[in-house]
């Protein structure tokens, strides 16, 4: 199932790395949901010493550009980060809703995310900015807010007016 999946670690590039719900189900769409995975992501990023460049968190999907952890591997991080989230919101969330329809946090699969995560490492300073575009427009082309300030589940804030985002981010050198 691994083959042909090559990750690249070591160089000191940056990862922009992409995972999705199990089966793209919206599984994020609520602000509780989006605020949990904010507070983890925070978490982990410190437990780990990985530099968090930029983010986006969607309902069914998130972005990330990370630096490489101190500890372990971008692999390790993204599956503790991943284990936590699935576990805060079978356990709280799950317990707090009542709705029936699948995505919402009342209704939780037994896979809260798809298997796998996409990495592309980025090694200038262009990619850089165009995956910190691309991870900011995200929620403006998908229709949920007019403009980038109107989702605070994203590092636009911190670029756009050097304002803290809902996790704190890293200047790279």
């Amino acid at each position: 199932m691994g083959e042909g999946l090559k990750r690249y670690y070591g160089k000191g590039d940056l990862h922009f790395i992409t995972f999705s719900c199990y089966r793209r189900l919206p599984l994020l769409k609520t602000a509780r949901a989006r605020d949990i995975f904010a507070q983890e992501l925070a978490r982990v990023r410190t437990e780990t010493g990985f530099s968090l460049i930029g983010y986006v968190v969607m309902p069914e999907h998130v972005h990330l550009l990370i630096g490489e952890p101190k500890i372990g591997t971008p692999s390790e991080a993204i599956q503790k980060l991943k284990q936590r989230v699935s576990r805060k919101m079978r356990g709280g969330v799950a317990r707090e809703q009542s709705h029936s329809q699948p995505g919402d946090a009342g209704e939780i699969p037994r896979s809260f995310w798809q298997a796998r995560f996409y990495d592309f490492n980025v090694y200038s300073e262009g990619k850089k900015k165009d995956k910190l575009n691309y991870m900011h427009a995200n929620p403006v082309t998908r229709g949920l807010v007019k403009h980038p300030k109107d989702w605070p589940w994203s590092s636009w804030s911190f670029y756009s007016a050097a304002e803290a985002s809902l996790v704190q981010m890293d200047v790279e050198e």
